[in-house]
């Protein structure tokens, strides 16, 4: 039975996809500040802020080996330039990049052939206005897993980062970004939903992926055209 090993999993695209994976008859460890919402026999809760060093240390202690990781978590912290805060860019730098950095530094060594790393990332990676500290903590994720994927192929595994753009969950509603409002509806005419998202990761974890590796992967409605 495959383990997946999956941030952010209380709410929006973490939940999502611990939630697809587990329909798929994997075994998921979610990691999250916040008290888990999922119940399953597979799903095992593994409380940690995963902006704190120590605390992230002893997790990934506690986690045993995975076959795959999916690094969800993150938050929103905007402001324009002449207003930015540096410790809200430190905060994003470190739950975003550092904290997906540790894990897959952790897990990656034991993965075997098959192995699958997935980082979600944003659209907002192309530039955003009034949000620079974010985009370049999700452009860094882009680096990471493009790097992380050559260092990896010859041992089949893959990185990707799937970037979706303003996607429907607790997050727009976070009064801590409310001088960064969501972008405009896409196209569609509608924001994406984190079962789209979950769909995505769930197939580039699949063996149909395999020859999917150091992509930046855009679900975003059509915004990109």
């Amino acid at each position: 039975m495959r383990h997946a090993v999956v941030t952010g999993t209380s709410s929006g695209i973490g939940r999502a996809v611990a939630a697809r994976l587990l329909d798929h008859g994997c075994r998921v460890t979610g990691l999250d500040q916040s008290p888990a919402t999922l119940e399953h026999e597979r799903f095992r809760e593994l409380p940690v802020d995963l902006a704190d060093g120590n605390g992230r240390a002893r997790a990934l202690a506690d986690l045993g080996a995975a076959d795959a990781l999916v690094h969800c978590a993150g938050i929103m912290r905007g402001a324009r330039l002449g207003e930015l805060d540096f410790d809200a860019g430190a905060l994003l730098w470190r739950i975003h990049v550092e904290a997906g950095a540790a894990l897959a530094n952790h897990l990656a060594p034991g993965m075997g052939a098959g192995g699958r790393i997935v980082l979600v990332g944003s659209r907002a990676s192309l530039g955003a206005i009034g949000k620079s500290q974010y985009a370049a903590a999700k452009s860094a994720l882009v680096g990471m897993a493009k790097s992380w994927a050559k260092e990896l192929a010859a041992r089949g595994i893959t990185v990707n980062v799937v970037a979706p753009a303003s996607t429907e969950t607790a997050m727009l509603g976070d009064p801590q970004r409310s001088d960064t409002p969501p972008a405009a509806l896409p196209p569609i005419g509608r924001r994406i939903q984190p079962e789209e998202v979950a769909a995505l990761v769930a197939f580039l974890l699949s063996p149909e992926a395999a020859a999917i590796t150091g992509q930046e992967i855009h679900i975003c409605g059509g915004s990109s055209l």
